[in-house]
């Protein structure tokens, strides 16, 4: 157990609930943090509230309405279809999204202390969103550190894990069946199996089926 404090970035999705019980076994105190930006799947906030709630982690939801602003897309819109072309992000990118959320995260994170910031960004299913490469969240510490003058640590559990070995992380932490029945991924707010059709439900799915087929077959 590292004595040190952590925040996590934190939606109440299945990778960001995954990284909160990777950071409560690391680390002495964990601080949630989550975004509002007028996402589509509202319910996402209450999810988030209540599992921080339930795991006793002291949590904040900060403002980020002008995200919504000044990046309309199918997150933040309505009226904007879920798509996906080859060879472009889906209309799901929000842009900059990861840069401002890690960036209030460290704000936050100084002002108790804590040096570690935790994300569930992914480079392997990672839906071809720049921001959760791993290049640009060494570039992202780097620039956070000169910043405040401040030695932050943006820890990536998830980096190079596909969906399958999200699963078997959260299995391995004592946390499948919660992260499976009380996080909330779906792009239309369906907590849990989701609603199964649009890219999120997709990924998520695919990745547990794979998991469970691995785990059945004795090869986990």
């Amino acid at each position: 157990m590292n004595k040190e404090k952590a925040v996590v970035v934190f939606s109440g999705g299945q990778d960001s609930t995954t990284c909160l019980f990777w950071a409560q076994q690391r680390f002495d105190e964990v601080i949630a943090v989550t975004f509002d930006y007028g996402q589509r799947h509202r319910l996402e906030l209450e999810c988030a509230t209540e599992i921080a709630n339930e795991l006793n982690i002291p949590h904040h939801t900060l403002d980020m309405s002008l995200l919504n602003q000044l990046a309309p897309n199918a997150l933040t819109r309505q009226d904007i279809e879920i798509t996906e072309k080859d060879g472009e992000p889906p209309s799901t990118f929000v842009e900059g999204r990861n840069l401002l959320f890690l960036s209030f995260a460290a704000v936050l994170a100084k002002q108790y202390d804590a040096r570690h910031l935790v994300t569930g960004v992914c480079e392997t299913d990672f839906s071809g969103y720049p921001d959760c490469r791993d290049v640009f969240i060494k570039s992202l510490n780097v620039t956070l550190n000169l910043s405040m003058d401040y030695s932050f640590v943006i820890h990536t559990p998830l980096m190079w894990l596909d969906k399958a070995e999200t699963w078997e992380l959260a299995d391995d932490l004592g946390a499948f069946d919660y992260v499976r029945e009380r996080t909330l991924t779906c792009y239309n707010g369906i907590k849990g199996s989701g609603c199964g059709d649009c890219p999120a439900c997709k990924l998520r799915q695919n990745g547990l089926s794979k998991y469970l087929a691995k785990k059945e077959a004795g090869t986990k």
